[in-house]
């Protein structure tokens, strides 16, 4: 389930005393000057130098693999979220994900190249589902997100799976159709939990929780 961050934000930041609340045009602003005044980017470029000095490290071999998830991980949201105050409708970011216009998120952008420059094996992992496949497909592609092995989503089985059990299960098959995962990116903790995950890189995200 994809929950809105800005009241867990609200209770995260001044606790849950009535008089300590703050309003919720306030929170929104919080999360408007986190991204836009270049302190999101300040913490990206530091998580994703730390991430490349962690994979340098790592004997990479031919079957050698890191999973990407895409939204807020690879391809941003933060237009569609924005102009819907940071609300949800559901119409809405639908047609927004179909429309295969997503930016990619330039640091993780950054890091996937440089994989891609150590002969790693790139795989995409979401859980978009398979009615989305398509324009997913185009706007990675687009976005440069080029020469990687496979791109995942969900199929009509798997729509009602726990979102960390579907992405370690998924990385449990592809063990062992031969991969060695190295890496998970990932934007919430259940893209990352779960066996065979390798170095885990948590990406942040102030927009939305998945918390199944």
């Amino acid at each position: 389930m994809k929950i809105y961050f800005l009241l867990f934000l609200i209770f995260t930041l001044v606790g849950c005393s009535s008089n300590q609340l703050v309003n919720l045009r306030t929170a929104k602003d919080i999360v408007k000057d986190y991204y836009e005044s270049g302190k999101y980017d300040e913490e990206m470029n530091e998580i994703i130098k730390d991430v490349e000095e962690k994979f340098s490290k790592v004997v990479v071999k031919n079957n050698s693999a890191v999973i990407f998830d895409v939204d807020e991980t690879t391809l941003s949201n933060y237009e569609i979220s924005k102009r819907l105050d940071f609300g949800y409708d559901h119409k809405i970011v639908q047609d927004w994900v179909l429309s295969a216009k997503l930016p990619a998120i330039k640091q993780t952008k950054e890091l996937y190249d440089f994989l891609k420059s150590k002969n790693v094996k790139l795989i995409f992992l979401t859980g978009r589902l398979a009615e989305e496949y398509d324009a997913t497909y185009k706007n990675l592609i687009e976005e440069g997100y080029t020469g990687f092995d496979t791109l995942i989503v969900r199929n009509d089985e798997q729509k009602k799976i726990k979102t960390q059990i579907f992405k370690s299960g998924i990385r449990e098959e592809l063990t062992k159709a031969g991969y060695n995962i190295i890496g998970t990116i990932g934007d919430q903790w259940t893209d990352l939990e779960g066996e065979y995950h390798g170095i885990q890189v948590k990406i942040p995200n102030y927009l939305y929780l998945i918390e199944d």
